[in-house]
């Protein structure tokens, strides 16, 4: 499976946000979009003057990265909203907001996306007390997300739990920190979604 390699600072640099990739280091002085908030390369300090479609896709890969998926996997969920009733940009969000590895980050159980997906595969993660290791489960109002037992003394979950104080936990979850368990209690909702996306611009350019 491909997979990114390079600094995630230059990222969030590309994208002009910070997409809180590195956990900590984000919240410190070492954040790169800070220190450098211009995108990166040889050219990176020139105007930027993008198109319609330049504009669309600009949107569409800021999502993308931020969730960690590929191409084809973030196609695929679109494809799948757009055969859904209500709203298909709302409903796309609402889909990568459901995802297991997007579930476990949002409890707190890790700093960053990438660190909740590496949980889930190495089977640290509980979903109604059954080992799951599928990152992009889809969880359902009901689901009980939890660690296990033997992994309750890891140090980065513990670190993570400490500091999940600097983002709010959204609405639609609840969480018992000394369980070390967490619960969906309704779907996903658009207001509880910070981060400035627009969901619009995707759907346009998946649509010509």
């Amino acid at each position: 499976m491909a997979r990114y390699v390079e600094s995630v600072c230059r990222r969030c640099r590309r994208e002009n946000l910070k997409m809180y990739l590195k956990g900590d280091r984000c919240y410190s002085d070492k954040c790169a979009i800070e220190r450098r908030p211009y995108p990166p390369g040889q050219h990176g300090q020139g105007r930027a003057k993008f198109s319609e479609y330049g504009l669309q896709l600009r949107e569409k890969q800021k999502v993308k990265r931020m969730y960690g998926l590929l191409e084809k996997q973030f196609r695929s969920y679109y494809v799948k909203a757009s055969r859904k009733k209500g709203k298909t940009g709302e409903t796309l969000l609402a889909l990568l907001e459901s995802r297991l590895d997007n579930v476990v980050f949002r409890l707190g159980f890790a700093d960053t996306r990438s660190e909740a997906r590496q949980l889930v595969r190495h089977g640290h993660v509980r979903v109604d007390g059954r080992k799951v290791n599928i990152p992009s489960l889809q969880t359902r109002p009901g689901m009980q997300i939890g660690i296990r037992d033997k992994s309750k003394e890891i140090a980065r979950i513990n670190a993570a739990l400490e500091a999940v104080e600097r983002r709010s936990i959204p609405g639609w979850l609840e969480m018992d920190k000394e369980a070390f368990v967490g619960r969906v209690v309704a779907p996903p909702a658009r207001e509880d979604i910070t981060m400035p996306i627009q969901e619009n611009l995707i759907v346009e350019l998946y649509s010509k």
